[in-house]
């Protein structure tokens, strides 16, 4: 169970998100494919993201509902709690 619910807006970490991408060779064309492929693996629905989005993610933090960096998360076969920005206390 997660601490956040799915439509809760929360602020990714871009820079995880970019360098694990990257990790594994990626594109983001290439990657919001993949995306779709484990969202259809996990929930018979083909779910992504736009390039736009997983741009403004990794390079602004944009805001998202945390359903999304479950999805990202999925993608990168990765817990989606390492995946958002923890706020500087």
């Amino acid at each position: 169970m997660s601490a956040f619910d799915d439509d809760q807006t929360v602020t990714p970490d871009g820079t995880a998100i970019r360098g694990m991408r990257r990790k594994l060779g990626l594109s983001r064309r290439a990657f919001v494919r993949i995306v779709a492929d484990a969202c259809f693996r996990e929930s018979g629905l083909r779910e992504t993201v736009s390039i736009n989005l997983l741009e403004g993610m990794e390079e602004a933090n944009e805001p998202v509902p945390y359903a999304i960096v479950c999805r990202i998360a999925a993608g990168l076969d990765a817990d989606p709690i390492v995946l958002v920005h923890e706020p500087d206390a």
